[in-house]
């Protein structure tokens, strides 16, 4: 009795061990494949704007992108075809999120003064939480626009635009088709915003705040150029 026993032993024990190394096996499957094709691409994306923010533009490679998502470098080429393709649908990202920006600051406006002005104070804030996706927004250079992500990303950046400059103008614009006046008015208007932008990103306004009254902030500043009354017409309809 005591030997059955005894040979019936080591068979357990087998079955216990082959048992114990099956987790491993499927513990490193999970860990070679961490996402599925969908998440890929936008981790992918995520990455490429913790590069862009943290190391500039001349850091953003392929490679570096791979690196931060923690994938192959084949992994980018495979989505987005090469850097050009990249940037381009990074800067799409970078429009989507700036539009919402200004859509949720207009929304939270409660009185004319405040609508007038909450556009433009975001588009400025936007590009301060974000100064490196906002510089690619613009390099049209390293872009793609006929990618359709990023011309309706940008398009309807534009649109918003237009619509601000005729609410306050009281009058219907079509972004296909402006009057002249129209289009130096929205030409004013983002040139105004864009051009504070970039001096204040690029501390060239350091100068002005100096001379100005204690305490004067950029945004002070900033809200004094857009109420300040603005003189002269073009003629013309």
């Amino acid at each position: 009795m005591a030997k059955s026993e005894t040979a019936r032993r080591p068979r357990t024990s087998k079955k216990t061990s082959s048992a114990s190394s099956a987790p491993p096996r499927t513990a490193s499957a999970k860990t070679e494949a961490p996402y599925h094709h969908g998440a890929l691409r936008e981790a992918l994306l995520q990455a490429a704007e913790r590069v862009l923010e943290r190391d500039g533009l001349s850091g953003l490679t392929l490679r570096a992108v791979a690196r931060e998502a923690g994938v192959s470098h084949a992994a980018p080429t495979h989505h987005f075809g090469d850097l050009t393709g990249l940037l381009s649908e990074l800067a799409a990202v970078g429009f989507r999120q700036f539009n919402a920006a200004m859509a949720s600051s207009c929304d939270a406006a409660t009185t004319p003064m405040e609508r007038a002005l909450a556009r433009p104070k975001a588009y400025v804030a936007y590009a301060q939480a974000h100064p490196g996706m906002y510089g690619i927004m613009f390099r049209t250079e390293r872009l793609d626009y006929s990618r359709p992500s990023l011309h309706e990303a940008a398009e309807a950046s534009f649109a918003g635009l237009a619509n601000a400059i005729g609410m306050m103008r009281q009058e219907q614009i079509s972004g296909d088709s402006l009057t002249l006046n129209q289009g130096a008015a929205i030409a004013r208007a983002w040139s105004m915003v864009h051009g504070f932008t970039m001096l204040l990103l690029d501390g060239r306004l350091e100068d002005i705040l100096g001379r100005l009254p204690e305490g004067t902030t950029p945004e002070r500043l900033f809200e004094a150029m857009l109420t300040a009354p603005m003189s002269g017409k073009l003629p013309g309809p």
